[in-house]
């Protein structure tokens, strides 16, 4: 019996004509990985929820043909049953994490499904050990990457033997990457049915049995996995001018910075000089994001200080709206900065002016979403409308988390390209945070591998692709 099958399925949004499915014939066995792959804004999300019964019960749409989970038809069903079924972990984290504790997060879908008390202990000691969660932590302290593997962690323990998993991969470092494939591999083999959306074909395609690609809402399966993943790849190249660095614009010295007890960052130092590309790096919860945000005057350090000379008037504790002009913030999470109404009016917000906002728009190849609601979007797309949003700002510092998440190979290598041509054309400062290896020496001068919190090594690009090849550093 197949654990998943769409016969003849196709959906339209409400209020809208136009098929995000057509037609579509799709299948997914228990015992196997399957791989759901294709293009941004191509329809995957749209059909993982489906499958996972969100749409039509809470996203609503006219929907056609049959959809069988476990061999029985979902069309009808109230999400609750279709969820004692199909376990989901979507792409954004933080809009399934509830509780303040990991070991209560795993516990709370456990609990809903009236597991007992002491198997719930169990399953939670099982997952994080799979997942390497620490029970006791606080789930706002933990990374993007943490994250994810939480909320995988808690499909895990609720023991569904369909998982879908949407962008599994997007914000964890290669060792957790490889980590989740492999467990989800073993699952497999004990019998679970998963179905995985991803763009890092290079990561995931050696634990995968069956690739589907959709295109324009058509799917069909992929025959060769190879010659697949050689026709989606595309080199990256780093055409950015050579340019003198200038004068010292940050200065870390000594940074501590501690959550209630947990030390994030102990004893930071290290300079972030006028017109360079520095990259941080470093593995899940290292303290990258934590880093980025008091360099943005979002977070205050417990010790130590960073000195600054964009602007004399900007004191130590300044963070006002001129400092946030000349400090633009790209979030690890799209969703947290995407406020108005249609993507146009997103990046003239805080645009230098009309003219340079359409410029942004077009730029970031935005025209045909331009009259959409930013949170109607696929992730990869939010993820182009936010950065558009900041860099219609033209700020002096543009700081990066994660900025490629979401994207295709060919979305991949026009952003890396839009970026560094930004950087050339306005001779900005770009700090960015990225466990993508396919553009990291593309969007750098310099790196820093953080470790335990700390500054582990200081080099040039050659130190991403040491990292990521996984040499000794």
């Amino acid at each position: 019996m197949k654990a998943i099958e769409l016969k003849n399925v196709s959906f339209s949004y409400s209020g809208f004509t136009d098929k995000v499915l057509s037609d579509v014939d799709f299948y997914v066995d228990y015992g196997e990985v399957a791989l759901l792959s294709g293009l941004s804004g191509e329809g995957k999300s749209t059909l993982l929820s489906i499958v996972s019964g969100i749409i039509p019960n809470i996203v609503k749409g006219d929907i056609t043909g049959e959809v069988l989970v476990d061999g029985k038809s979902i069309i009808g069903q109230k999400l609750a049953v279709v969820c004692r079924k199909a376990g989901v972990v979507l792409q954004n984290a933080d809009s399934q994490i509830i509780h303040k504790l990991v070991d209560d997060e795993i516990a709370f879908g456990c609990e809903n499904f009236a597991i007992s008390a002491k198997k719930i202990g169990e399953q939670i000691d099982r997952v994080c050990a799979i997942m390497g969660l620490d029970k006791t932590a606080q789930t706002r302290t933990l990374s993007g990457g943490q994250k994810q593997r939480l909320i995988t962690a808690s499909t895990l323990a609720a023991g569904q033997r369909i998982l879908i998993l949407d962008e599994p991969l997007a914000n964890l470092d290669v060792e957790s990457a490889n980590l989740l494939m492999d467990t989800l591999r073993q699952l497999a083999r004990a019998g679970y049915a998963v179905l995985v959306v991803e763009h890092r074909l290079d990561m995931i395609l050696p634990f995968v049995d069956t690739v589907w690609n959709i295109r324009a809402g058509v799917v069909a399966k992929v025959g060769n996995k190879q010659e697949y993943l050689l026709s989606q790849t595309v080199t990256i190249e780093d055409n950015s001018d050579s340019r003198d660095i200038g004068k010292t614009l940050f200065s870390v010295n000594h940074v501590t910075f501690l959550v209630k007890k947990k030390e994030i960052l102990k004893d930071v130092n290290f300079n972030i000089c006028e017109g360079e590309r520095l990259l941080l790096l470093g593995e899940n919860g290292c303290g990258k994001t934590t880093l980025l945000r008091l360099l943005a005057r979002l977070y205050k350090p417990t010790n130590g200080n960073i000195e600054q000379t964009l602007n004399p008037k900007f004191g130590k504790r300044y963070r006002g709206k001129k400092w946030f002009k000349s400090v633009g913030v790209v979030y690890q999470n799209p969703n947290y900065q995407l406020f108005m109404p249609t993507v146009e009016q997103e990046i003239a917000f805080n645009a230098l002016s009309k003219n340079y906002a359409e410029e942004m728009i077009k730029l970031f190849g935005l025209e045909h979403l331009r009259k959409r609601h930013p949170q109607s979007l696929s992730e990869g797309q939010k993820r182009r409308v936010s950065i558009a949003a900041v860099a219609a700002g033209n700020p002096e510092v543009l700081l990066l988390d994660e900025p490629t998440v979401g994207q295709d190979y060919k979305g991949l290598c026009e952003l890396v390209k839009i970026l560094n041509e930004l950087h050339d054309r306005s001779g900005n400062t770009m700090v960015t945070i990225t466990h993508d290896m396919r553009c990291a020496e593309a969007l750098c001068d310099r790196a820093i591998l953080i470790a335990d919190g700390a500054v582990k090594a200081q080099s040039g690009k050659e130190l991403a692709r040491e990292y990521f090849l996984g040499n000794s550093v």
